[in-house]
């Protein structure tokens, strides 16, 4: 998969579910993980990957601080209206996820920095953590080299060319 993507929060405020979002951004391999003006995480029982040891981790301490590498797009998650729903987003290559506090949202000179806005689709807001697993996962299913689903659930999914997925390998001849 082409680019790299980071994910963070702007006022974290439970820790618990951070933990467990810095961890899950490890297993879907983010190349770097953040905070805004939110309590700093490192060390939590939520956390078995140990992130700070394999992650680098970004502490910024106002939106004014925020530094992202170039070409990198700020995208936030959040439940406003003019927010494009998450199954209709195309992933920028270069991203970095930004989601609000539990029980929060993101303040509007965030949103204002994002060049995107995403939600979502469901009926009420998710916690932090299962929210920022959604986007990732649907970041890598959309830019991953994965073949397309079958029509039905038992059928086979197609192999890409020269692409190993479930055991089947195909050739590009």
């Amino acid at each position: 998969m082409r680019g790299y993507f980071a994910i963070g929060v702007e006022g974290g405020n439970k820790i618990g579910n951070l933990g467990n979002l810095m961890r899950t951004a490890h297993g879907f391999g983010a190349s770097f993980v953040f905070t805004v003006a939110g309590q700093h995480f490192t060390g939590q029982r939520s956390d078995t990957s140990k992130v700070e040891d394999n992650v680098p981790l970004y502490v910024f301490d106002t939106l004014d601080d925020l530094l992202l590498p170039d070409k990198c797009q700020l995208v936030g998650v959040e439940l406003v209206d003019e927010a494009v729903d998450l199954p209709s987003f195309t992933h920028p290559q270069q991203a970095a996820y930004i989601m609000g506090p539990e029980r929060g949202s993101l303040s509007d000179e965030a949103l204002v920095m994002c060049q995107h806005v995403i939600r979502i689709p469901t009926s009420f807001c998710l916690n932090q953590a299962t929210a920022g697993a959604v986007v990732m996962y649907d970041r890598i299913r959309m830019l991953g080299r994965w073949p397309a689903r079958p029509v039905t659930p038992m059928g086979q999914p197609e192999p890409l060319q020269g692409h190993v997925s479930g055991g089947i390998f195909s050739r590009k001849e």
